[in-house]
């Protein structure tokens, strides 16, 4: 047990939840990467400050400590480290599983290829059960093929132990039951956020408009589309502006998008506002939210995000997009790569022809309905308490 660090005291403080539960907290162990804070990431923190209102207390184990501890905002349930060597370094599925039967973890939870290799292995030597979260298709997941090869073979053996799969969106469900996962092990649970009870009126923009998009920037995100949808919009007049929300993956795919934006002479039209943990307050500067996926998406966050702060959005027909999104109603769909489609529909909205107000209030009520935090926190845990055999906790409203 000498390689496993838990952070500091300071970031183990739990928080009483917003609903009591009245039943004893079972402990879940959620096995994460870590290294970055992006959507995936979010809806993990998300669990871990909602999942105790549903009788299920919370630790995460990150396998590549990075931006995770510092940014995640719920700050609740203690970070265990437990630093991988490489891909390879099986051996900490074992001291992971001490570590489970020395806090009586009854559940592990993993949230990617590599943490579900480690998560089965440690879940299997200490005899507790596994569930695996499907964020997004593994096989579509970024533009290496090799490697998406190579993480949809690890995620196809890691699975065959988990007693359920958490798809977040029923496009990713059918993906997984195509792969040939029994269709009794899935379970779909949208991905949720917050709602936000404040939202200021906004009157209608009126000559310059923000664009706004939110990502980590890598290849599949699409950027190249919207900045090029973006520059025809400017050509035909209309005086668009875009807020880039997030880092770059890589340095090399940065330099490659600061080269587009130079030859399509957009640099003084783009603010980037690189990464922030307060994306409630840029969604504020945004008349419109813009997600211009290639593929590989689950049910992003930010689109979620976007819809609880009242901001319109346009996204991509990928997957789980449309699950979210009626198209015309509570935002606008796009065709993927399709930087023509994109401006055409980005434009609908900027001369009136779609109403802007009425997708603003649709999106609120929509997320409000369907994609709260706590809906999904109590989607996962009717997945536990399946597992567990428990009947689900009664809450009280304080």
């Amino acid at each position: 047990m000498s390689d496993v660090i838990l952070s500091p005291p300071d970031q183990q403080i739990a928080t009483l939840p917003e609903e009591p539960q009245l039943r004893p907290l079972a402990k879940v162990a959620h096995v994460i990467n870590g290294e970055f804070y992006s959507g995936a990431e979010r809806v993990q923190d998300l669990l871990g400050k909602c999942l105790p209102s549903f009788g299920y207390d919370v630790s995460f184990v990150c396998l590549k400590p990075g931006q995770f501890a510092e940014s995640r905002s719920a700050s609740v349930g203690p970070i265990y480290d437990l630093p991988m060597r490489s891909r390879l370094d099986l051996w900490k599925a074992k001291t992971l599983a001490d570590l489970i039967k020395q806090e009586n973890f009854e559940i592990v939870h993993a949230h990617s290829p590599r943490n579900a290799m480690i998560g089965m292995g440690a879940a299997y030597l200490a005899n507790v059960p596994f569930v695996y979260h499907v964020h997004s298709p593994t096989s579509r997941d970024s533009t290496h093929q090799f490697r998406n090869w190579v993480n949809q073979r690890i995620e196809q053996v890691s699975v065959t132990r988990a007693e359920k799969l958490v798809c977040v969106s029923n496009s990713l469900a059918a993906h997984m039951k195509s792969l040939g996962v029994p269709e009794s092990r899935l379970a779909v649970v949208h991905n949720g956020v917050p709602q936000v009870f404040d939202v200021p009126y906004r009157e209608l923009p009126v000559g310059d408009w923000t664009l706004g998009t939110v990502a980590l920037f890598r290849p599949r995100k699409g950027l190249e589309v919207l900045l090029e949808a973006m520059a025809q919009l400017r050509e035909r007049g209309h005086q668009v502006r875009l807020r880039a929300v997030g880092r770059f993956e890589t340095p090399d795919y940065e330099q490659k998008i600061k080269s587009l934006v130079t030859q399509l002479r957009l640099a003084e039209a783009i603010d980037w506002v690189g990464f922030t943990n307060d994306v409630v307050s840029e969604f504020a500067k945004m008349d419109l939210f813009v997600l211009p996926s290639l593929f590989g998406e689950g049910l992003p966050m930010v689109v979620l995000e976007a819809m609880a702060t009242g901001v319109p959005v346009v996204a991509t027909d990928v997957e789980g997009v449309t699950e979210a999104i009626i198209d015309g109603e509570s935002g606008i769909i796009a065709i993927p790569n399709d930087p023509n489609n994109l401006a055409q529909r980005i434009e609908s909205i900027l001369i009136g022809t779609v109403d802007w107000r009425a997708m603003r209030r649709n999106a609120m009520e929509r997320h409000a309905e369907s994609f709260s935090d706590m809906a999904m926190a109590r989607g996962v845990a009717s997945v536990y308490d399946e597992i567990l055999q428990r009947t689900p906790a009664v809450l009280e409203t304080v």
